[in-house]
């Protein structure tokens, strides 16, 4: 036998086994050192397993979004609250500083902004300033650690985390206490509306009666949700939406600033995405310049994309299709629209935009429009033509149905369905129209002539609305849809075609730019006028021929024509100005105030009575 303890001998020492196996991490992530014994063998494992590459690490601090990188420093750095900043300064400088400020609006404004500012104004202090100021320009002594949100003095709660009682007991306690370094203790609460009723009421005696080194800021958007009682005891600030072009120049500068380059219609698309609010306005700048390389420029068209925006362009054109009752094209100009991405709820609220649009332009002119000439010219071009009545009507059918178009589980088929119910609602009459034909005896909707079916409760068919709705299918067209070549006896029955069409474009093209030289049926002969569309012959021959279904000649000539229609309304409203300013009872007038002059002229419309009286009947005497 050897003297050798076998290997399986019980008094012989086992070697010690490793706690863990030394290539694997640790439960906390860190792997083991490497004994001596294995560090060689690990080397070649180490080579062979390599860690996956993390996300690259900049040498400088993080990305600071550009919201949180140019949040306003001082007050002249807050863009579309002029009102508010005058009033604070006014109120500093004379020493009527309120103990407690309500900011109330939508978000994105700058209410948190502004509670922060006043904080600082309230303790500012610097060597040479030791009393409130509102000149943050330079850096006081407490500034830094406000803004930083760390100063002692100066405390921001949240009030939906603090809504119970208690919680606000608690923080009432400390109100009784002096401030330890600035001049005010300062309170910034903000989503003021989140607390309890209970939480206001014990607010309540403090905000009445605070000591005089304690200031309250409360910040809200829902500011009838704030209980009148608080209200009355704080200065109140409603803080403005900023309007779309003022925020526009606030992310041109931003661009400057930052070398983005963003085209000036994507930053009103921007601008209008926002609905007033900066801080939107900037979060939506943020995603807009990574749409590109840097060094490119942004095209609207890829903004416009990225906000899931329809052309606007396109939405006007459908928008033209609707009030000209145009059910097919219309339907193909929003899958088209929808092919490309747009929501069916966004197109809904496009063409709630342009009846607006159309409305106001109507009464102020297109002048009053926050978009591109050339889309506030076809706007007002639609509004022109069409009757303050109907564009209401529009108004609350367009209403309803993007209130459908938000509740269908389909939206792209609920779009279409009311698109289909717009146009079929184009081609009928108002209420006045309708009143006024069944006082005539007339079908209301039938055509002038009486060409229409007449309501027959008997028809075969069912109730006389079907039958009604039947004879309408049935019966033909007006005469001026379809009138042959033979009754376009003059040019005026040209433009009355037109009109009947509804083609608003070609209308204005034709009234503005068309002047007439010779017309006869099938030919016309024109002079166009300086600006002229280059396509206006061609539109012309194209429509002509589709009403009439017979060949037209549409030539230009160089000289000869009569005026256009515009012209001729403008010549005959001077005419009747410089006839109403000749009149002696006018000019009299004018005389005996100096100074005054004729700001417009109306056509009064008179009753047929009295046009037929020219003189007032005097009473005869009883005697």
């Amino acid at each position: 036998m050897s003297d050798s303890a076998p290997p399986w001998d019980e008094d012989a020492p086992e070697p010690e086994a490793p706690e863990r196996d030394t290539l694997t991490a640790d439960i906390f992530g860190d792997p083991a050192p490497p004994s001596q014994e294995v560090m060689a063998p690990a080397a070649s494992s180490a080579q062979a397993l390599q860690p996956l590459p993390g996300p690259p690490t900049a040498d400088g601090p993080a990305y600071t979004v550009l919201a949180r990188k140019y949040r306003p420093r001082t007050f002249e750095d807050l863009i579309g609250q002029e009102a508010m900043v005058r009033t604070l300064t006014n109120a500093f400088s004379t020493g009527r500083i309120a103990h407690a400020f309500m900011l109330t609006g939508v978000r994105g404004v700058g209410k948190t902004t502004t509670a922060r500012l006043l904080a600082r104004a309230l303790n500012f202090e610097s060597d040479t300033v030791h009393q409130p100021s509102m000149d943050l320009g330079h850096e006081g002594r407490h500034c830094a650690a406000i803004v930083e949100g760390r100063h002692m003095d100066v405390l921001e709660l949240d009030a939906a985390s603090r809504t119970k009682v208690d919680e606000m007991r608690e923080l009432l306690d400390g109100v009784r206490y002096s401030p330890t370094e600035a001049r005010y203790k300062v309170y910034v609460i903000d989503e003021v509306h989140m607390l309890s009723t209970a939480a206001f009421n014990a607010l309540l005696k403090t905000l009445e009666e605070p000591p005089p080194h304690a200031k309250f800021i409360f910040a809200t958007t829902e500011i009838r949700k704030v209980p009148v009682t608080i209200l009355s005891r704080c200065q109140r600030f409603d803080l403005r939406r900023v309007e779309p072009p003022v925020l526009a120049a606030h992310l041109e500068r931003i661009c400057a600033k930052e070398g983005a380059k963003v085209e000036a219609e994507g930053l009103a698309l921007i601008s209008r995405a926002a609905e007033g609010s900066v801080r939107d306005g900037l979060s939506l700048l943020d995603q807009a310049i990574v749409q590109t390389d840097p060094g490119q420029v942004v095209p609207a068209k890829i903004v416009q994309d990225m906000l899931g925006l329809a052309d606007r362009s396109q939405t006007i054109q459908l928008f033209e299709q609707v009030m000209r009752g145009e059910a097919g094209p219309a339907i193909t100009t929003y899958r088209t629209l929808w092919g490309f991405g747009a929501d069916p709820v966004q197109v809904m609220l496009d063409l709630l935009e342009h009846s607006h649009s159309a409305a106001v332009s109507k009464a102020l002119g297109p002048d009053a429009l926050a978009m591109p000439r050339e889309q506030a010219q076809r706007i007002a071009a639609v509004g022109a033509l069409a009757s303050a009545g109907s564009l209401s009507r529009l108004w609350q059918m367009l209403l309803k149905g993007h209130d459908e178009v938000r509740r269908a589980p389909d939206p792209s088929a609920a779009v279409e369905m009311a698109l289909i119910r717009f146009c079929y609602a184009a081609d009928l009459p108002g209420p006045e129209e309708a009143l006024k034909a069944l006082r005539s005896g007339e079908t209301p909707g039938a055509p002038a002539g009486g060409g229409g079916a007449p309501r027959s409760p008997s028809a075969p068919g069912g109730p006389s609305g079907v039958a009604s709705a039947q004879a309408r299918m049935v019966q033909p067209a007006p005469q001026a849809a379809v009138s042959p070549q033979a009754s376009l006896a003059s040019f005026e029955d040209v433009l009355k075609l037109i009109d009947a069409k509804r083609e608003i474009g070609l209308k204005l093209d034709v009234d503005r730019y068309l002047r007439l030289v010779s017309f006869r049926p099938g030919a016309i002969v024109f002079e166009p006028a300086p600006g002229a569309p280059t396509n206006l012959s061609g539109r012309l021959v194209s429509r002509l021929k589709e009403w009439t279904g017979q060949p037209w000649l549409v030539a230009t000539d160089g000289g000869g024509g009569a005026e256009t229609a515009w012209e001729r309304q403008k010549r005959e409203a001077r005419e009747a100005r410089a006839e109403i300013e000749a009149d002696p009872f006018v000019r009299s007038v004018l005389d005996a105030f100096p100074g005054a002059e004729i700001l417009g002229v109306k056509q009064l419309a008179l009753t047929q009575g009295e046009a037929a009286n020219d003189a007032p009947i005097e009473a005869e005497d009883d005697d």
